[in-house]
C-alpha cells in the first residue's frame, strides 16, 4: 500500500578492535553529545574488566549476556472499541536486540559504581549469570505479555 519506496538496508558498522557488530550499535547508545571517543573508551575499558572478572573470553561473555537481555515477546498497545488492550507480539530480532542494549545501559546507569565503565561491565557480568535488573525488566516484559494472553487474538 505505500508508495515510496523501501528504504534501503544499510550495512552494519563492525567494530575494528573486537570484530562485533553488535559493539559499535552499544557504544553509539551509549554515547552522549556525541561524544564517540568517550564512548569507545568507556566500553573497551568496561571488556577489558570483563576480562580480569571472568575468566572466559570477553567478547563471548558479552554476547551470552546480550542472548541473555533479549525479549521474545513484548506487549503492544491496541485500541479496539473505546478499550485499550495490551496485545501481547511476538519481538522481532533486530527489536530484541535494541531493547537488549537499551535494558543493559539504563540499567547501568542506575548502578551505584563509581565509574561508567564499572556500571557497564557489572551489569553485563550480571546479565551473563542471568541476574541484575537488567534481566528484571526482560522478565517483567515476559510476565506482562504472558498475563495479557488473553488479548493474543487482538494481534494484527
Amino acid at each position: 500500500m505505500s508508495r515510496k519506496r523501501k528504504a534501503p538496508k544499510k550495512i552494519p558498522i563492525v567494530d575494528p578492535k573486537y570484530k562485533s557488530v553488535i559493539i559499535p550499535k552499544l557504544i553509539n547508545s551509549i554515547m552522549y553529545d556525541g561524544k564517540k571517543t568517550i564512548a569507545e573508551k568507556i566500553i573497551y575499558d568496561a571488556i577489558n574488566k570483563i576480562k580480569s572478572k571472568v575468566k572466559e573470553e570477553p567478547l563471548t561473555v558479552f554476547n551470552e549476556a546480550i542472548r541473555n537481555l533479549k525479549p521474545s515477546v513484548e506487549v503492544r498497545s491496541r485500541r479496539v472499541g473505546g478499550a485499550t488492550y495490551q496485545v501481547p507480539v511476538e519481538v522481532k530480532s533486530k527489536r530484541s536486540q535494541a531493547l537488549a542494549l537499551r535494558w543493559l545501559i539504563d540499567a547501568s546507569r542506575k548502578r551505584k559504581d563509581k565509574e561508567m565503565s564499572d556500571k557497564i561491565s557489572n551489569e553485563i557480568c550480571d546479565a551473563y549469570q542471568n541476574r541484575g535488573s537488567a534481566i528484571k525488566k526482560k522478565e517483567d516484559t515476559h510476565k506482562m505479555a504472558e498475563s495479557n494472553k488473553a488479548f493474543a487474538h487482538f494481534r494484527w
